[in-house]
């Protein structure tokens, strides 16, 4: 069972940024692909990036490819989403997800494990 804690998450201005964190408890999280959902009120949850094991290897929504950058440490069993540019329709509450299968998936129910959620407020 691994259990994924995300943290950074606040309130900001349009345009500015933040770096959102999933720590995971798992000591084999290297063997997890590792993704960022997130759900606006009323919404569902939808894709944001995901990165291979290593991290050689991302994908990104399109809405969010160029402002938003998936990264992970394997040592410290860590994934990140620094995100920049943050628009009024990034607000959302965001989620990590890990999952041991071997392809790389954009849909929640590819996802074998999340995080509780962080809130993500951007002002216009």
């Amino acid at each position: 069972q691994v259990q994924l804690v995300e943290s950074g998450g606040g309130l900001v201005q349009a345009g500015g940024s933040l770096r959102l964190s999933c720590a995971a408890s798992e000591r084999t999280f290297s063997n997890y692909r590792m993704g960022w959902f997130r759900q606006a009120p009323g919404k569902e949850r939808e894709f944001v990036a995901a990165i291979s094991r290593s991290g050689g290897t991302t994908y990104y929504a399109d809405s969010v490819k160029g402002r938003f950058t998936i990264s992970r440490d394997n040592a410290k069993n860590t994934v990140y989403l620094q995100m920049t540019s943050l628009k009024f329709e990034d607000t959302a509450v965001y989620y990590c997800a890990a999952t041991p299968r071997l392809v790389i998936g954009t849909l929640p129910k590819d996802y074998n494990y999340w995080g509780q959620g962080t809130q993500v407020t951007v002002s216009s």
